[in-house]
């Protein structure tokens, strides 16, 4: 029900970084889970991090574990990804999504979805 709007994408050197936003409608902000999600060409949509309510709990793919790392201001209604050591795997649209459930890391447990943005890793 809220609505979400990606930014921040764009091309990138393997080794390098790109902070990514996800700017969220309604005072109800706060009461939402939140999730990152990628999709890459002709793949499946996977899983990246999911952060909790009051950003205390976080949950990452092992994919991204130690690379990336989620965050909230809740007080700007905003979520962030910060994306450290990139590399060309790590190519893909990238999703926010937004979740009333307290558990979950599949695509159907979010319940409201940005439009997403692309990054982009070069070797």
């Amino acid at each position: 029900q809220v609505q979400l709007v990606e930014s921040g994408g764009g091309l990138v050197q393997a080794g390098g970084s790109l902070r990514l936003s996800c700017a969220a409608s309604g005072r109800a902000f706060s009461t939402y889970r939140m999730g990152w999600f990628r999709q890459a060409p002709g793949k499946e949509r996977e899983f990246v991090a999911r952060i909790g309510r009051r950003g205390i709990i976080l949950v990452y793919a092992d994919s991204v574990k130690g690379r990336f790392t989620v965050s909230r201001d809740n007080a700007k209604n905003t979520v962030y990804l910060q994306m450290n050591s990139l590399k060309p795997g790590d190519t893909a649209v990238y999703y926010c999504a937004a979740t009333s459930r307290s558990s979950g890391t599949s695509w159907d447990d979010f319940s409201s979805w940005g439009q997403g943005t692309q990054v982009t890793v070069s070797s």
